[in-house]
């Protein structure tokens, strides 16, 4: 069974005090506005309306709680960039990120979003700078790479993972698409590793020459 299908909203919060009592292991969600967040979290959910998709960036200004079967818990972090918004709601956003990044006792792994097209931006580093002294694992998606050729998908995950290297051993990164559900089940079995839980119940990763095959 994947791990992010009949995930269940449990509570959405907008100030650090508060969150929810830490019960269970919390993987959390974080990317730029935009990059396709939502759009991830939905695809993985099998569900279209999980995750908030806005048509205006940075509109999204919670902190949204999905309970998982295995009884881990889905964060969904505001999206960050905050194209449009005044000063005072972006810096209150940024303690809010900052804080639970930092902090939260519970969270033991990042899935960072960043759109394929123009990865490790500004703000995209700063989520790692923020994340990465506790030494507890990142994961990034390269989402819309559909919309790359495969030699420029190919290319830019080449060069992340060049860059990421130099950050810290605990950054992996992989290529992903919401719209041609690609890359979904590394994305599963990277989560269930941080979980602790058996690989072998989770679908099997496609190799290249099976991604070619299909088209992908």
């Amino acid at each position: 069974m994947p791990i992010f299908r009949n995930a269940r909203f449990e509570i959405s919060i907008a100030k650090s005090g508060d969150l929810p009592p830490p019960e269970g292991a919390e993987i959390a969600f974080a990317g730029r506005s935009n990059a396709g967040k939502s759009s991830a979290i939905n695809t993985l959910a099998d569900h279209t309306r999980l995750a908030f998709v806005s048509k205006t960036p940075g509109r999204t200004q919670l902190i949204n709680f999905f309970r998982l079967d295995c009884g881990a818990v889905l964060v969904d972090l505001p999206g960050y960039g905050y194209a449009k918004v005044p000063e005072n709601i972006r810096r209150q956003w940024q303690g809010l990120l900052e804080h639970y990044l930092r902090k939260r006792e519970n969270l033991i792994g990042l899935v960072l979003i960043m759109d394929s097209r123009h990865p490790l931006t500004p703000l995209d580093r700063q989520m790692i700078d923020w994340f990465v002294p506790g030494g507890r694992p990142i994961h990034a998606l390269l989402t819309k790479c559909d919309k790359l050729s495969r030699n420029e998908a190919a290319a830019t995950l080449a060069s992340v993972r060049r860059e990421v290297a130099t950050i810290g051993p605990q950054i992996s990164v992989q290529l992903f698409s919401s719209l041609k559900k690609i890359g979904m089940e590394e994305v599963e079995h990277k989560v269930a590793g941080w979980l602790g839980l058996p690989s072998e119940d989770l679908p099997a990763i496609p190799t290249p020459a099976q991604l070619r095959a299909a088209g992908k």
